[in-house]
């Protein structure tokens, strides 16, 4: 099967534009005797005269105008899909898809997303949240957010460096006839919510302190895989939670849960922005990078 260049449809279209080799030539940077030989080619490999020249005139045969009825649209599409490419190389816009846990999306939603969306409103950004891990390339991603130990080790990471903590909390309420626990091992007699993992498995609650350390399955009345859906229960007195600091912490602020053991819940590794090196990547992507990397650094300014 003979292939044929968008240079030679180029040249035919040229010619047909301008009204001559020589001015078709010029329009795209070509000599007079290239762009002859572009359209003598094509010819060739058709088997069939495009022009009818002569030393002072070009016009199309019957079978070039049918040809070029039918090329034209068809090179305009390319041209524009080509040009629509090479725009996204100087400004950022487009779709940008991110995987990440639910916790560390919020986490990071207003001071790095939101701030950059308010600097490239042409970029369209969508995030899907799931707790298992999954392939980002193979998934369809250009980004993930995930801690830090759980980031693949061929990635490139960027380390957020908020420092991040679990955070054991109750409402007012469920202490006015209870004594505060001081130890972990107190929570077994008292109710909890207990949390179930994307896998199904329920979830151990983690502790240490001065080089000890545990984990408990604690006991309570209700079970919940959502961390909003167990802020809800906690904060109207069902029970003792376990959460990640940032998504209780406008309720430790605001009087509406109570912060116990807090003794007991040591930093935990930092949320890393990771990809795969990414050769020729849109602007949209390379100015995630760069805002990420000043979020990082305490450099950008919250929206």
């Amino acid at each position: 099967m003979t292939r044929h260049s968008l240079i030679e449809l180029e040249a035919v279209l040229a010619i047909v534009r301008c009204g001559s080799f020589r001015a078709a030539a010029t329009d795209l940077g070509m000599s007079t005797t290239a762009i002859s030989n572009a359209v003598g080619k094509l010819e060739r490999q058709l088997d069939v005269r495009l022009f009818n020249r002569t030393t002072r005139s070009v016009s199309l045969t019957y079978a070039g105008r049918i040809f070029v009825a039918q090329v034209k649209p068809s090179l305009e599409g390319i041209q524009k899909a080509m040009n629509t490419a090479r725009s996204q190389q100087e400004t950022p816009s487009g779709i940008l898809r991110i995987n990440a846990f639910a916790t560390a999306a919020r986490e990071i939603m207003a001071p790095l997303v939101l701030s950059y969306l308010q600097r490239y409103p042409q970029v369209h950004i969508d995030i899907v949240t799931e707790g298992r891990l999954v392939d980002v390339v193979a998934a369809g991603f250009d980004l993930g957010i995930r801690s830090e130990d759980f980031v693949p080790s061929d990635a490139i990471a960027i380390p957020l460096g908020k420092m991040r903590r679990m955070a054991i909390a109750a409402s007012p309420t469920f202490f006015q006839n209870r004594a505060v626990p001081r130890v972990p091992q107190e929570l077994l007699s008292y109710p909890c919510v207990r949390g179930r993992l994307p896998d199904g498995t329920l979830l151990r609650w983690r502790f240490e302190k001065g080089g000890e350390e545990l984990q408990l399955d604690v006991e309570g009345p209700i079970t919940l895989d959502e961390a909003s859906l167990a802020r809800i229960a906690v904060t109207n007195g069902v029970g003792i939670g376990y959460f990640m600091e940032a998504d209780v912490r406008d309720d430790f602020a605001a009087g509406r849960l109570v912060r116990i053991l807090d003794d007991w819940t040591p930093p935990l590794a930092p949320l890393c922005l990771y990809y795969y090196n990414r050769r020729n990547s849109s602007a949209a992507f390379q100015a995630f990078i760069a805002v990420a990397r000043d979020f990082a650094a305490g450099r950008l300014s919250p929206p």
